[in-house]
């Protein structure tokens, strides 16, 4: 996975659920947007279905910083169809406010290197920037779910260091000082905040 930071982020073209129909959509289609791409394992599981939800309720947030979210799990789109048809108190998802890859070939699962040996994805995610780099990678084993706010996060530091060219420090948050990255500038963020 470590070759995939700070390159280009593979393409892909592939089925979809949006908005409740099918449609194929490619990387391309994000041109100079922001992507956050996240991989789940599987339909009709026990952690995938609150990582979509989470991620589904925060979408607009994500929007509101020209970041489209977009999942991937190797099932077919009817699959997907189905889950968004359950209720969410039942371990459905109701709508969801992204596409959703019916990755059924693993062919953007094996590109972005999560896919396992038993055929699913681990729970990969890609943040790629404007210019369709992938500037930070993560990927969770299959029993634990991430956090949503912590990819809000990172989306909001990394738009932060492209625009300013300043470096973010450990836990830095959105309005937090930022530091210069040369010796002397630096030395103004350790004065303020060690």
């Amino acid at each position: 996975m470590s070759r995939l930071v700070g390159n280009t982020a593979p393409d892909f073209s592939a089925s979809a659920l949006v908005n409740g129909e099918e449609k194929n959509i490619s990387l391309s289609d994000y041109k100079g947007k922001w992507k956050i791409l996240f991989f789940y394992p599987l339909d009709f599981t026990f952690v995938c279905p609150t990582e979509i939800i989470a991620f589904s309720d925060a979408a607009s947030k994500f929007q509101a910083l020209n970041c489209e979210l977009i999942a991937s799990s190797v099932d077919s789109f009817f699959s997907h169809l189905a889950w968004t048809q359950q209720d969410r108190n039942e371990g459905g998802l109701g709508e969801v406010n992204f596409p959703i890859i019916a990755d059924l070939n693993k062919t953007v699962a094996r590109d972005y290197e999560v896919l396992t040996d038993e055929g699913v994805a681990l729970r990969g995610l890609f943040l790629i920037d404007d210019n369709d780099v992938i500037q930070h990678a993560t990927i969770n084993n299959l029993s634990v779910g991430r956090n949503v706010n912590e990819a809000l996060r990172l989306l909001q530091a990394y738009q932060y260091t492209a625009e300013k060219g300043e470096v973010c420090p450990a836990n830095w948050t959105a309005g937090a000082d930022t530091m210069k990255p040369d010796p002397k500038g630096s030395k103004e963020w350790f004065s303020k905040n060690m």
